[in-house]
């Protein structure tokens, strides 16, 4: 369920989401803010388009927006609810897990949405071949 040609595994790991074989990625440390958006421009191994159109990440940021929310729930729970803090602190906490989250949700939000319109295809290598 997990494994490689799954959507979660080329979500989770940053992978071509056609192959499985390749980080999209030229840095895989998301905590590297200079290079965090830095992607190939195609894949080593099938030769799939990351960039598939202009401005193709754009809609990227709508999971951004889902992601940041989700977090802020969570953290907001877990201070208010688990820890007992004051409704200030529970807010300084969503705060906190934002920023601590920030690169991972952005590197995420990519890997999702260009998982939505790029499916993995088992038979990769017989399509280079032709």
């Amino acid at each position: 369920m997990f494994g490689k040609g799954s959507k979660i595994y080329a979500m989770i790991t940053g992978c071509c989401p056609k192959c499985h074989e390749e980080s999209m990625y030229l840095d895989g440390n998301p905590f590297n803010v200079m290079k965090i958006y830095a992607m190939h421009e195609k894949c080593s191994h099938c030769g799939q388009v990351y960039k598939i159109e202009p401005s193709f990440f754009f809609g990227a940021m709508f999971v951004s927006y889902g992601l940041g929310v989700g977090i802020g729930i969570i953290a907001f729970l877990i201070a208010h609810y688990g820890f007992h803090a004051t409704l200030k602190t529970s807010f300084i906490s969503i705060i906190v897990a934002l920023v601590l989250c920030n690169t991972i949700i952005m590197r995420l939000s990519r890997n999702i949405w260009i998982n939505i319109f790029i499916d993995f295809d088992k038979n990769w290598k017989d399509k280079l071949l032709k």
